[in-house]
């Protein structure tokens, strides 16, 4: 039933995944390894890195000054996590610029299950969840997936000129193929249809776009070329990049 998933899930990541890193790599602060497994685990979807892990498990855990967590430490513990693949770090990359960013990325689980087992299946935000299975699947299909960074130059609210930066979420490359892919949950207004599809419009290049949809059943292409199509869709159509 549920409730023995539920156990099961829990005790495959606390018994065997965190107890193995633990031993195998000889965890000193176990309880600053949990801390950081709790705090990717509330934000995947969202931007982060070593640096802002440590002040927030200094901070919350309120550590005495001779205690504190060092970011050596955090960064090392992150990259133990990954070496269990629980974690995957995805790389923000700026697409003109043809370059990685050195700070702030997103990590995803490896497995959507283990994530919800540690949050005690309460963080249930479908968005976030959604947005992790896709960068999941694209893995799984062997591509090299990365986080899109396009700046664009406006006017801010008194008329005076600033660069601003707009958001991607995955790009999937394959040698010289990449395709751009917009996870939306729902674009039920204009205002969210303008966020989700503005990045696609000033890349600079023709490379396909897809748009990933819970609110759609039939794929669709829309008057710039975006195809638009369910997640369920996406997911069983091995072809579709």
């Amino acid at each position: 039933d549920d409730a023995a998933k539920m156990g099961y899930l829990r005790d495959l990541l606390t018994e065997v995944y965190i107890r193995d890193i633990v031993e195998r790599k000889k965890i000193t602060r176990p309880e600053i390894l949990s801390a950081i497994v709790n705090l990717l685990s509330s934000s995947i979807g969202s931007l982060t890195n070593a640096t802002n892990v440590t002040n927030v498990i200094n901070t919350k855990q309120m550590l005495s000054k001779g205690n504190q967590v060092s970011n050596n430490t955090v960064s090392s513990y992150i990259s133990h996590l990954e070496d269990a693949f629980l974690f995957h770090e995805c790389k923000r990359y700026d697409i003109r610029g043809k370059s990685y960013f050195d700070y702030s990325s997103k990590y995803y689980y490896e497995d959507v299950g283990l994530r919800n087992a540690r949050s005690e299946f309460r963080q249930q935000e479908l968005t976030h969840i959604m947005e992790n299975i896709i960068y999941n699947d694209l893995v799984v299909r062997g591509y090299l997936v990365d986080l899109g960074i396009v700046f664009e130059n406006t006017r801010n609210r008194k008329g005076i000129s600033v660069r601003v930066a707009r958001e991607i979420d995955f790009i999937a490359t394959m040698g010289g193929k990449k395709t751009y892919i917009q996870s939306a949950y729902a674009m039920d207004t204009e205002e969210k249809i303008r966020t989700e599809m503005e990045p696609f419009s000033i890349t600079g290049d023709s490379f396909s776009k897809i748009a990933v949809r819970r609110d759609v059943r039939k794929r669709w292409y829309d008057e710039n070329g975006i195809l638009n199509i369910g997640v369920i869709d996406f997911l069983l159509s091995g072809d579709i990049l």
